[in-house]
This record gives C-alpha cells, sequence and structure tokens, in this order.
C-alpha cells in the first residue's frame, strides 16, 4: 500500500507542471531521488516553519504535502524561472506553500528548520561556508538545518558525479554551473564550532551518485 500511495502523489505532482520537461523530470526525480522520503522521515510531525534553499521547481514542497506534513514551507530559489514553475504547480491545487526568486546570500529574515539540498557545491568555496553560516542563523533552537550534498573524496562515486554534473550543465539544464565540492569536514566542522550537533551519513538510494545527508541538530533553548 505504500508503494501504491507514494506512486500516486509522484503522479499526482508531476501531472501539475505545464510542460512535459518539468513532469518528466518531476516523476524521474521524486521517484529515484532518496532524498525525498528522507525529508519525510526527518520533518514528520513537525510544524515548525522550513525554509527550503535552492527549491527549484518546488518538488520537496509538494511532497512534504503529499505525504501529509503541513508545517509553514517557503521555498526560494535564485532561478526566477523556476519559481515561476514552482508557483503554477503549487496552484493547480491551491497547496499551502510560498515561493520567491532569492539567491542563497541573500536570505530574508527567517525562524525554523532549514533545507539546503544540492546548493553548496553551486557556489565557490569562498562563499560555501558563508551560505552555511548564513542557513545556520536561521535554524530555531531545537530545529534542523538538512543538507544534502555531494561530497568530495577519491571515490568511483565521486568521478562520475562531477561528469554528470558538466553533462547537465551543458544541456543547459543547470543555470550556474558547478563552482566547488566541498569535503565532509568542510560542512562539519564550521557546523560543529556554531553548536549544532551533526551526523553526516551516505544517502546514495539507488543512484551512483557521491551524495551525503547532513542533519545538524541546534540545541534547545535552556
Amino acid at each position: 500500500m505504500e508503494r501504491i500511495a507514494r506512486a500516486a502523489a509522484i503522479a499526482r505532482i508531476a501531472a501539475r507542471y505545464r510542460h512535459w520537461r518539468h513532469r518528466r523530470y518531476a516523476s524521474g526525480k521524486l521517484t529515484w531521488d532518496p532524498m525525498f522520503d528522507a525529508a519525510v522521515a526527518l520533518f514528520a510531525g513537525s510544524m515548525r516553519p522550513l525554509l527550503d534553499i535552492g527549491c527549484g521547481l518546488g518538488l520537496l514542497g509538494q511532497y512534504l504535502r503529499e505525504r501529509g506534513i503541513h508545517a509553514p514551507y517557503f521555498g526560494v530559489d535564485p532561478d526566477g524561472t523556476k519559481i515561476e514553475e514552482a508557483r503554477a504547480a503549487a496552484m493547480v491545487d491551491a497547496l499551502d506553500v510560498d515561493f520567491a526568486t532569492v539567491d542563497a546570500a541573500a536570505l530574508p529574515p527567517f525562524s525554523g528548520d532549514v533545507a539546503l539540498i544540492d546548493v553548496l557545491h553551486y557556489l565557490p568555496e569562498t562563499l560555501q561556508r558563508q551560505a552555511l553560516e548564513a542557513a545556520a542563523a536561521r535554524v530555531t533552537p531545537g530545529g534542523m538545518l538538512v543538507i544534502r550534498n555531494v561530497l568530495r573524496d577519491a571515490s568511483w562515486r565521486f568521478r562520475l558525479t562531477v561528469a554528470e554534473e558538466r553533462f547537465a550543465s551543458a544541456l543547459g539544464w543547470m543555470r550556474f554551473a558547478t563552482g566547488h565540492f566541498p569535503r565532509r569536514e568542510d560542512i562539519e566542522a564550521p557546523l560543529a564550532a556554531l553548536g549544532f550537533d551533526v551526523r553526516v551519513e551516505p544517502l546514495w538510494g539507488r543512484t551512483p551518485f557521491n551524495s551525503y545527508l547532513i542533519v545538524a541538530r541546534r540545541a534547545r533553548a535552556a
């Protein structure tokens, strides 16, 4: 039953998009990317607002709604075209999710949970720590900063991921070229220094990509 319900949710989300290319992308992404079900497990039962930095077409917000998570959701992305498509899709079923065209370096005031999914490696190395600190500053006491990112190492997965990113960029799907792939310690150490409890684990699923899930929890206020 769970597999049937999940497939139906994915079909509903994909059908909301106006363009066949986006419908096909949404269907494939939601089916094969393990991040979406990982997010459901992390945010289930929470009513803390969620800031989704680099939300793209708005898939995460829609998937959370489909899986029964109704916390306030605000998705931001520097690509205005994708934000327009995210808004149009959400309007089909009048979903209570909000979107805005915002650069990761100019985030609005916010307090809650924060998602930073596949964002850091599109920034130059010199800006990645600033982006981490800006995201962390918006996590409420007791909240989470949830990061999914490719990590730089010597594995075949990393080499294959780099090749895939270059291919996607050549096709024109990614508006922004890859800046720098961080190492695990480049993410873990700054967050630990800010007082977060940080957990890092592989999030490969059935993909060949060198993706990791980093969950940083801020302690509750005394």
